[in-house]
């Protein structure tokens, strides 16, 4: 196994074999940490447990170590082989899932979710770090959605394979299911992707030390845009996961559907659905973008205000039928923001900093979205259900509006100095004449 491969080796078909295969990386990744909100109702039950103690064991428990440890993984992504660390983070992450299948206890379960968010904390910055080394930044976009789009692949086959393993064979079956796959992409990624050399698909030297952390923050704070898409990014995820989580609950109380039912609704809708529009929102940010850059920040605020109408009737009808159908829109364009915002962080930034700027994004979007976005909608169902029961669930999910709408107006202020930001960059190129 080479660990570098030569500037004139990054063919398109190696290019485009090496994303599919770090895309996979990410479908486990997010199967393995979401397949939990599928099997919270058996969870709840066999646990005993608050809908607070369900926000906290699919939420803060997993952020806690996930949102943190990103930054000192990221570290060592900057100076490192990044395909090693991808390598041992899905091990563990995987390992940690099979192990969740064993927990006899909610105290259990919750230090095998610490676990997991141990194993994933490694992935993203250091995947998002080769990917900006095998595409150039006017295809950026649209390669990091193709990848982002893994998060939505990783939800279907979580929401329907864990949603039909759990009725027929139990919650714990269902992480073992989950977390195997994950071990047998650890052989093939080491034994067929290799490290690609910083910085030669744009053609810059990678002369430079890599700088600290601190470093990276103050590069990354002196640039009003990056503030304004972390928190953005924050802000759209908040609701996001809140949903990932507690919208099974919601089908299965409001509207007394079966986990095989809403395992394949919901696979349809996240999964399906949103994998277009995914990758959509990274295709059409690079195709806009080539007219100006600040499409980059528009084409997620457009997804947000098409998405914010269907929101009340998905939360709010008595009828099931009018629920899924209202829920197609907020399926395609939930996660559209994604690819644009891991486009701009990593052409914000020199090349030994791209992994700890992605950390760092991630550290403010999961500190905040996953940390407290499940937990805080746990807490005002229960709030809420002295007075409206078991569809307390209902009004609790209707805040996703709120963060929504703060979502939108974080990328208008974005785009305000996105131009400017980009331009400070100082970057040292090679030689025009190397034939990439």
């Amino acid at each position: 196994m080479a660990d570098k491969i030569p500037a004139a080796g990054f063919t398109p078909g190696y290019r485009t074999y090496v994303l599919v295969v770090l895309t996979l990386v990410y479908v486990v990744n997010y199967l393995d940490r979401q397949i939990l909100g599928i099997l919270l109702p058996q969870i709840q039950k066999e646990f005993t447990l608050t809908d607070t103690d369900l926000g906290f064991l699919s939420g803060t428990a997993f952020a806690l170590l996930y949102a943190t440890l990103g930054i000192p993984i990221a570290i060592f992504a900057d100076r490192v082989n990044r395909r090693n660390i991808i390598a041992v983070s899905l091990a563990t992450f995987s390992l940690m899932t099979v192990l969740s299948g064993y927990t006899v206890s909610f105290w259990q379960l919750v230090l095998t979710r610490f676990g997991t968010g141990i194993g994933e904390a490694g992935t993203a910055p250091s995947i998002n770090s080769v990917l900006a080394d095998l595409y150039p930044p006017e295809k950026r976009a649209s390669a990091l959605a193709f990848y982002a789009a893994g998060l939505n692949v990783g939800l279907l086959l979580g929401f329907f394979g864990g949603g039909w393993i759990a009725q027929h064979y139990g919650w714990r079956d269902a992480f073992l299911a989950a977390g195997l796959p994950g071990l047998a992409m650890v052989v093939l990624l080491l034994f067929t992707v290799r490290e690609p050399v910083r910085g030669t698909v744009e053609r810059l030297a990678d002369v430079e030390a890599p700088p600290g952390i601190w470093a990276v923050a103050r590069h990354l704070w002196r640039q009003p845009s990056f503030r304004w898409i972390a928190l953005g990014t924050a802000m759209s995820a908040f609701g996001g996961y809140a949903a990932i989580f507690f919208v099974p609950k919601f089908l299965f109380v409001s509207h007394h559907m079966t986990q095989s039912e809403i395992g394949l609704a919901l696979a349809t809708l996240t999964g399906v659905c949103g994998a277009i529009g995914t990758y959509l929102g990274g295709f059409f940010s690079d195709r806009l973008g080539k007219r100006d850059v600040r499409y980059n920040m528009y084409v997620p605020i457009w997804a947000i205000f098409i998405t914010i109408p269907f929101a009340p009737i998905f939360y709010l009808t008595p009828s099931t039928a009018v629920a899924l159908a209202a829920g197609i829109i907020p399926g395609l364009t939930g996660a559209c923001y994604l690819g644009p915002a891991y486009a701009m962080t990593q052409s914000l930034v020199p090349l030994r900093m791209r992994a700890q700027a992605v950390s760092i994004l991630l550290f403010i979007l999961n500190g905040i979205a996953l940390g407290l976005g499940p937990l805080t909608v746990g807490k005002i169902s229960d709030l809420l259900k002295p007075a409206f029961g078991a569809d307390s669930l209902r009004y609790a999910l209707m805040s996703s509006i709120v963060t929504g709408l703060t979502a939108a107006f974080c990328y208008w202020r974005a785009s305000k100095t996105l131009k400017a930001d980009l331009a400070r960059g100082s970057f040292r190129p090679l030689s025009p004449q190397l034939d990439l």
